[in-house]
């Protein structure tokens, strides 16, 4: 599972110098926010430090303020409550001297503390007690390591602070600085076991490897149930997997991914030669899956490949009538990332229309997170600084297919890649693309894509909050290129829309090639409404030469659009209004009628 990437935040000049000096050096997958107009330049502008603040916190994001501790207080201060949810803030003084941990320090915090300070040769001013006496956070474990009764550390700690022993049962290389006796008061267990901890604070080792087996197609809530009760009858805990295993062949399973996703591990598959390979360990090895697919078994043979050649399957294969499973037990922790194949991630995003103010957060973590940019070049060039430090696969217009295929081979190859895209992902954009080639080309290697897809701002939207709120009624997008849709398509929807009034926004409305397809549009609309009817062009929004002009349906002509242009046409009953020196244009909704009837406007469906 990958972590939200943390937000190096700065509101001047100051602020992003250290900040860029920090993520140079410690934390390179960083975004670096700034207040926009005080810290231009940075990955992210924000105009509301408060509100930008807050929204961080509760998005889960760690916050790095290069500021007055007392902001960063100030803003989280109405929106703190689980303790053991809250992600990490640190506050860093302007000249870099220091870095203090101001919440999650046993979540991050500390750590990132110590990981600024050592970068800016400055202090680490960290409080927790056990961090300070033993630098040791026993509710905050090692990567894998986890607690199954978090209150209990607290005591724990707070025994060790004070200078008293304790008595470790298990092995934890990680607490062996502790001061340690057979007679202490407080006990920490060390096991895979199940255990409620009425009399230690139980911490559990990645030891496990939970092998899959599954028919095509089983539901993944059968197979979850399938794993969780073999866990639970083996009394073994499921905050001691390391990763849930299969066969390659089953990577693309949704009830594989299920299960590691349930568990919060990753999953990792293996060829058919390599479990064939675990075959002299197997307890039911089966010729029937032999010669199904190449091995004598899949799910005790996932999970003793996952596990090494020491480990020992301690849960041989259970079964539903669709779907096995398997456990094994290595005798020191399992690096997950280092058995196996994983799966590589693409996430489709929509950057906007041009702006970092209309890049989501989203959107901006999944930059942040990819090793891999694959994209138009311009596309690339928008992301400004969020783009350095990563690979750049870029081609020109036109080449669609070819940027969505090596951006689902990246991924093929476990790589963790955004697929860039203008606007929204999905309108217009690769998405679409994505989808359809997965579906008609079938290529073995996209089995091992974990794919997602991220909304951005849309050209409509732009353009409409530019110009007013021209869409606060029906509306309807159509693209006038017809180089993937015949032209006998488009004007069929264009009459559609003619009948049915609705504000149109046309999308690529104009090329070197196609000259009169917007007049053609006009004409079309003209039949449903008058010549008056006002018209938006909006073109390169979001960036420095951002023009938003009105116009009239009848004065329309295709001299006036280019391929960066967006042309949206109001509807019957859209109109101009003057509002602090400018026009605007609006498409009531019929709150009128209601404001007359009622004296005030009622809810319409929002």
């Amino acid at each position: 599972m990958t972590s939200p990437a943390p937000v190096l935040l700065c509101l001047n000049d100051t602020g992003l110098a250290i900040a860029a000096r920090l993520k140079a050096a410690a934390l390179p997958d960083a975004e670096v926010h700034g207040l926009r107009g005080r810290a231009d330049g940075a990955d992210v502008a924000f105009d509301d430090t408060m509100a930008h603040v807050r929204a961080l916190f509760a998005a889960g994001r760690p916050i790095i303020g290069v500021c007055a501790s007392g902001i960063l207080i100030r803003a989280v201060a109405p929106v703190l409550g689980d303790k053991q949810a809250e992600p990490p803030v640190v506050a860093v003084a302007q000249d870099g001297s220091c870095a203090v941990p101001l919440l999650g320090g046993h979540h991050g915090a500390n750590a990132l503390a110590r990981r600024i300070a050592e970068a800016l040769e400055g202090a680490a001013a960290v409080t927790t007690a056990g961090d300070v006496t033993h630098g040791i956070a026993l509710d905050e474990p090692p990567k894998g390591w986890s607690l199954a009764n978090p209150a209990a550390a607290k005591p724990v700690m707070a025994a060790l602070a004070a200078g008293q022993p304790v008595t470790v049962e298990g092995d934890a290389p990680w607490l062996a600085a502790l001061p340690q006796s057979d007679a202490a008061a407080h006990v920490i267990r060390v096991t895979e076991r199940l255990d409620v901890g009425r009399d230690a604070l139980v911490i559990h080792p990645p030891v496990l490897a939970v092998g899959v087996g599954c028919e095509r197609g089983d539901d993944p809530a059968e197979v979850a149930t399938l794993v969780s009760d073999t866990l639970a009858r083996a009394g073994l805990s499921e905050k001691a997997v390391a990763c849930v295993c299969s066969l390659d062949l089953k990577a693309d399973e949704a009830a594989v991914r299920a299960v590691a996703a349930m568990l919060g591990v990753p999953a990792r598959f293996f060829t058919a030669e390599e479990l064939e390979r675990e075959t002299p360990r197997l307890q039911t090895p089966s010729e029937v899956v032999f010669a199904e697919v190449g091995c004598h078994g899949v799910s005790e043979g996932a999970a003793l490949a996952a596990a090494g050649p020491e480990a020992t399957l301690i849960v041989p294969k259970k079964k539903t009538t669709r779907a096995t499973c398997a456990v094994a037990l290595a005798p020191t922790p399992i690096d997950a990332g280092a058995v196996g194949r994983g799966l590589g991630r693409l996430t489709v995003v929509g950057i906007g229309p041009g702006q970092d103010g209309w890049r989501t957060p989203a959107v901006s973590a999944a930059v942040a997170g990819a090793t891999d940019l694959v994209g138009y070049g311009l596309y690339l060039d928008l992301l400004g600084p969020a783009a350095k430090g990563k690979t750049w696969h870029q081609s020109d217009l036109g080449a669609e297919a070819d940027r969505a295929r090596v951006a689902l081979d990246l991924a093929g190859e476990g790589r963790d890649v955004a697929l860039v895209c203008s606007g929204d992902a999905g309108i217009y954009a690769l998405a679409t693309l994505v989808f359809e080639l997965i579906a008609t080309e079938a290529n073995p290697a996209w089995r091992f894509v974990d794919l997602t897809v991220e909304p951005g701002v849309s050209a409509i939207q732009a353009a409409a909050a530019r110009s007013g709120a021209p869409i606060g009624h029906d509306f309807c997008t159509i693209s006038l290129s017809d180089l993937l849709t015949p032209w006998d398509v488009i004007d069929a929807r264009l009459h559609g829309a003619a009948a049915g009034d609705f504000v149109v926004a046309f999308y690529n409305p104009v090329s070197k090639r196609r000259r009169d397809h917007l007049a053609r549009a006009r004409d079309v609309l003209l039949t449903g409404r008058p010549g008056t009817t006002p018209v938006v062009l909006a073109r390169n929004l979001g960036r420095p030469d951002e023009s938003v002009t009105f116009t009239t349906l009848a004065e329309l002509s295709p001299d006036m659009a280019d391929m960066l242009t967006l042309v949206m046409v109001g509807n019957r009953e859209s109109r101009l209004v003057e509002q602090g020196g400018r026009v605007w244009l609006y498409t009531p909704r019929g709150y009128a009628a209601k404001l007359t009837a009622t004296g005030d406007a009622q809810p319409a469906g929002e």
